[in-house]
């Protein structure tokens, strides 16, 4: 359990869940305000951007992600969460 609010998420952590997930873009949330107000939506963003953006405001970091046997499981769309649930009961 991380709470990156309080204690912000480091380059290696960031890395590990890349790693996991195979992309940053996976772990970008295109819902934080600052997307927009950064006009961030406009621009054509790279692999270090989205590093570079999730590492600068944790708002950048689509939440929660949650790391179960090695699977990854990022956001909290109703389909997410059934699906890590389905995974961690078939796991156990």
């Amino acid at each position: 359990m991380h709470e990156i609010k309080s204690e912000q998420i480091s380059e290696q952590q960031l890395q590990n869940l890349k790693d996991v997930a195979g992309s940053y873009e996976a772990l970008f949330s295109k819902r934080a305000q600052l997307y927009k107000s950064e006009g961030l939506k406009d621009k054509n963003l790279t692999q270090d951007d989205f590093k570079h953006y999730i590492l600068e405001h944790y708002t950048f970091l689509k939440r929660p992600v949650l790391i179960y046997n090695n699977h990854i499981f990022i956001g909290n769309s109703a389909k997410t969460v059934e699906a890590a649930k389905a995974f961690i009961q078939a796991n156990e």
